[in-house]
């Protein structure tokens, strides 16, 4: 497992070192790109963009604070985008959370790729 504040390659798209050293219960999360477009049952791609009520977002944590006791660097997890910040670490957009508005983390398959779910 990385320590905490440090960056590396989480999913197949790896992060260069956070330049950043988060506090308290402040974690730092990259989006899952592969899931912002999503299919519908007839196979119709609808964009990220797309309003479709309340919807939560998936992302990997990159860095957390010293006070962060859930979630580890590494680890998908699942937020509402509403309760978000976002900030630009070296030309790349992150978004900050408290640990509190994290509402799940992915259990990895028992292959340990992947995280098995269906959503």
């Amino acid at each position: 497992m990385l320590a905490q504040g440090e960056a590396g390659s989480v999913g197949s798209v790896p992060d260069a070192a956070v330049p950043i050293r988060m506090l308290n219960d402040r974690v730092l999360v990259r989006l899952d790109e592969e899931g912002a477009d999503r299919r519908s049952a007839a196979g119709i791609v609808i964009p990220a963009t797309a309003v479709m009520g309340k919807r939560l977002t998936w992302g990997f944590v990159v860095a957390t604070g010293q006070h962060v006791r859930q979630v580890q660097v590494g680890d998908k997890v699942l937020f509402d985008p509403e309760d978000r910040s976002e900030v630009e670490l070296s030309g790349t957009t992150y978004l900050l959370l408290r640990e509190k508005d994290v509402h799940g983390v992915a259990q990895p398959e028992e292959g340990g790729s992947g995280t098995g779910l269906y959503l």
